[in-house]
């Protein structure tokens, strides 16, 4: 189930994007807005498939496991799944400490993720991403580009960091969310899978990281 989940969604928003970089007329404002969010939504879908791979959790098969990490790391924003891994077990070993490296002392919404984005982003990335724009301006207008792959793309970032870093960690700690400094969303399962696929059950995914994103609301 996890492959074909998986699949799915790197299948939806490879299609979704060439179907918006074709053919979307972007003076409809209200088309282009809603096709905006939908990529939005399956950038996001892609990270947390490279997410589940970190944790092994999309199939037991580790080849495959880490052929999708690279694939939507990459298709992601041109990221290296090896650092991704990396930086993510040391999240979940030390989360929200100094050796957390997705982890700020400065509590402010905007430092925090400015912090994070240079912790991430390489010049390869920047470069991968130059490229894969001037390609994609072969077939399609640069509106298109920026409406439905630059600006989901920033904006599936910034769900991922207020869902799965901001709002799960910030101080204070108190001892409900101890010991994984994490706290969690209050129930509603909707809610949950469309703020970012169920991790703002955040204390139940450090509690047992193996569970795949699909099941995870089952642990609340």
């Amino acid at each position: 189930m996890g492959l074909i989940i998986s699949s799915v969604i790197v299948l939806l928003w490879l299609a979704h994007l060439i179907y918006t970089l074709l053919y979307i007329n972007t003076y409809a404002v209200y088309s282009v807005i809603m096709h905006m969010f939908i990529q939005t939504y399956l950038f996001t879908g892609l990270f947390i498939t490279g997410h589940d791979a970190m944790h092994y959790s999309i199939t037991k098969n580790e080849k495959l496991n880490k052929f999708f990490g690279y694939l939507t790391a990459f298709l992601f924003a041109g990221m290296s799944f090896k650092k991704l891994s990396k930086n993510h077990q040391l999240h979940h070993r030390y989360p929200a400490t100094d050796k957390d490296p997705d982890f700020s002392k400065n509590q402010n919404f905007f430092v925090w993720f400015s912090t994070f984005l240079y912790k991430y982003i390489t010049i390869s990335q920047i470069i991968i991403m130059a490229v894969v724009f001037n390609v994609f301006k072969l077939f399609s207008n640069e509106l298109n580009i920026f409406f439905f792959w630059l600006i989901p793309a920033i904006l599936s970032t910034m769900q991922l960091f207020y869902f799965g870093t901001y709002r799960p960690h910030k101080l204070p700690h108190n001892n409900d969310m101890l010991p994984h400094n994490a706290r969690t969303q209050n129930k509603n399962h909707l809610w949950a899978m469309l703020s970012c696929y169920f991790f703002g059950y955040h204390y139940e995914h450090h509690e047992d990281s193996s569970i795949p994103w699909w099941q995870l609301y089952k642990t609340k």
